[in-house]
């Protein structure tokens, strides 16, 4: 058969390689001028890997997409770890043991401590809003803490509304761990292609079955030449905005060369409390590079306007899911069409549920 696949970000190269393999002819589009999406990254004179469209750690339990992606790099075993400007201080992040020892007076912290582990079990994430929850005094001092300190004004320059608006999936990203482990992450997979994300995408896309075209934009006609159309760009503009915009976050990024080893203590440093942009990312932390400069990127959330910038984050909530599912119904006229990706699905995919969304879908389609 022959496919058209619209997008030529992590979902779709993935489809991509999944229908070559299985001897389809895949045609793949994009209207930038480079392959990979949102996870682009490129390496500079000095050596360091850049992610253009900000940091992009891969994690994730799921073996199969794992297994998939390291058909096609190696894996530099990065364990990734994020601090908070907090009080003035640089603590772990999400909130831990070791973030109330170094916050807190001893006594204080060791009571704090117990009371958690008390309530909850150890080595195991509780979302802030649950914690906000417990009938414990200490608790609850706790929760409002970390929620004032951490978690809402974070939340409030991020998405531009209060977390009570926000579907609990999202809310639910920024938990208090009940232990010691610093990681950001617990996944037992982690880490960054050796060679960079479009090293990788680049393996993904050499075979024989696939031809990509760049600065294309996608054009409805060209549906009629192929047996099906996959579709990750947006739903909305899929079909005119006929039913109104599906809302985003985007953001801009300020990228700065520093003339010294590091920046930073870390890869990335989030300021909850502190400026305008959320968080710093430093890319030499990634791969371990040693050179003389460094590369950091200031990011600051912004509301997606469009043809201004980029849609990053789709803003899950029940209005905004009832509009989504209106233009699925739409969608359902068509069975040469399937959605899929983060703007086709209008969900918050990591790039490893990206991955695993694209082999389910063609494992459930007798015909891929």
């Amino acid at each position: 058969m022959k496919f058209l696949i619209v997008g030529c970000g992590i979902s779709g190269i993935t489809l991509a390689r999944k229908l070559a393999e299985n001897s389809h002819q895949v045609t793949v589009i994009d209207a930038k001028d480079h392959i990979g999406g949102n996870c682009f990254d490129y390496f500079n004179q000095e050596g360091i890997c850049v992610h253009q469209y900000g940091t992009h750690i891969f994690h994730t339990d799921n073996e199969i997409a794992w297994r998939f992606l390291s058909r096609f790099t190696q894996w530099y075993p990065y364990q990734h770890e994020v601090k908070a400007l907090v009080d003035g201080q640089l603590v772990p992040i999400p909130f831990n043991f070791n973030t109330i020892e170094q916050l807190f007076p001893a006594e204080m912290a060791n009571r704090l401590i117990n009371s958690l582990l008390s309530e909850f079990p150890f080595n195991k994430k509780v979302p802030i809003l649950k914690l906000r929850e417990s009938h414990s005094k200490d608790l609850q001092f706790l929760a409002e803490y970390v929620y004032e300190k951490v978690f809402l004004h974070y939340t409030e320059k991020q998405w531009g509304v209060k977390p009570e608006d926000l579907d609990p999936l999202v809310t639910g990203r920024v938990p208090v761990f009940i232990g010691r482990d610093n990681r950001y992450f617990q996944a037992k997979y982690q880490g960054i292609p050796l060679q960079g994300y479009t090293a990788m995408f680049e393996k993904m896309l050499d075979h024989q079955n696939i031809t990509v075209s760049l600065n294309t934009k996608f054009d409805k006609n060209m549906i009629k030449d192929f047996d099906h159309c996959y579709y990750s760009g947006p739903i909305d503009e899929y079909f005119d905005y006929e039913l109104g915009q599906l809302p985003y976050r985007s953001l801009r990024f300020e990228f700065l060369t520093f003339n010294r080893p590091y920046f930073q203590s870390h890869s990335v440093v989030n300021y909850p409390n502190n400026y305008d942009f959320t968080r710093i990312g430093e890319y030499k932390y990634f791969l371990d590079t040693q050179c003389g400069s460094t590369v950091v990127s200031y990011e600051y959330p912004e509301v997606f306007t469009l043809g201004e910038n980029e849609r990053y984050y789709p803003i899950i909530n029940c209005e905004n899911k009832c509009l989504y599912q209106k233009y699925l119904d739409l969608a359902k006229g068509s069975d040469k069409l399937t959605f899929l990706g983060r703007l086709g699905d209008y969900k918050y995919y990591d790039m490893d549920q990206a991955v695993a969304r694209a082999i389910d879908l063609l494992n459930d389609s007798p015909s891929a």
